[in-house]
């Protein structure tokens, strides 16, 4: 037996990356820096571009990206057109009616409410004025909900989070909902007496991945290798090459890119 494995991992060895079988991931059309840059619709670099590009070669497995609308994400994953999802919680996925196995929490995020620097921050969340407030298109935010519910709040959608702080740059609102990484890749664009600041902190949340139980997907080799990524810090030094050093040239660009865009859609 050890002999046939041998050979079969020699095999593999020697497969070049065209003739593996993929690893189908799941991305979110509205992840943005540092998560994630696209062009052509396809991911280049970012926190979980480098991660499904590691753990795709952990498996012997060809990284397939499938961007599309995060609303349509869970219906894919069930549908099985795509093998796995990341940066994501059990209860944004609802009622899942598939198999699936979930990773151990791999990151660390938080919702932040933002505002211009000078903005006064709200007493508290219950006591904020009738008013819109900056949110990304199918994001859930339980802190806000009630108000939400109630009509004291009204969420205005943009498709990404840097459309969300593009516009609120721009004057659409007095406050909106960032994730912490979002607001400080954003702020590194601004002069300093500009940069928004985070005024509540509405929610923190770990996020993990889950991966379709098939004989098609090496599920437990995936999750192995997760957690092999995350106990070595590999995960973290990820997060930190995308958040500690960004390049401002870069940042500017794509900020500008979303700032025409939101100029021909007003979500």
């Amino acid at each position: 037996m050890r002999w046939v494995l041998s050979l079969l991992t020699l095999y593999i060895g020697q497969l070049s990356a065209a003739e593996l079988p993929p690893l189908r991931f799941a991305v979110a059309d509205s992840w943005t820096m540092p998560l994630v840059r696209l062009e052509n619709n396809q991911p280049v670099e970012g926190v979980m571009f480098d991660l499904m590009n590691t753990l795709a070669s952990r498996v012997q497995r060809r990284p397939e990206f499938h961007v599309m609308p995060r609303l349509r994400l869970q219906a894919a994953m069930e549908r099985g057109s795509v093998d796995m999802r990341c940066f994501v919680m059990p209860s944004w996925s609802g009622g899942q009616s598939g198999n699936f196995s979930w990773s151990p929490p791999l990151f660390q995020q938080r919702d932040m409410l933002v505002a211009d620097p000078h903005e006064a921050a709200p007493a508290n969340l219950a006591q904020l004025s009738s008013q819109v407030i900056g949110t990304v298109l199918g994001f859930h935010y339980p802190a806000l909900q009630a108000q939400f519910d109630n009509g004291q709040l009204i969420r205005d959608d943009a498709r990404s989070q840097l459309q969300v702080l593009q516009k609120l740059k721009a004057g659409r609102y007095r406050y909106a909902v960032s994730s912490q990484w979002s607001l400080d890749w954003f702020n590194r664009s601004l002069p300093e007496a500009q940069r928004f600041k985070a005024v509540a902190l509405l929610e923190e949340q770990t996020l993990s991945c889950y991966v379709r139980n098939d004989p098609s997907v090496p599920t437990q080799g995936i999750l192995r290798s997760l957690d092999s990524m995350k106990k070595s810090g590999e995960i973290e030094r990820m997060v930190r090459r995308h958040t500690a050093a960004l390049d401002s040239q870069k940042q500017a660009g794509e900020i500008a890119r979303a700032t025409k865009t939101i100029n021909k859609q007003d979500r």
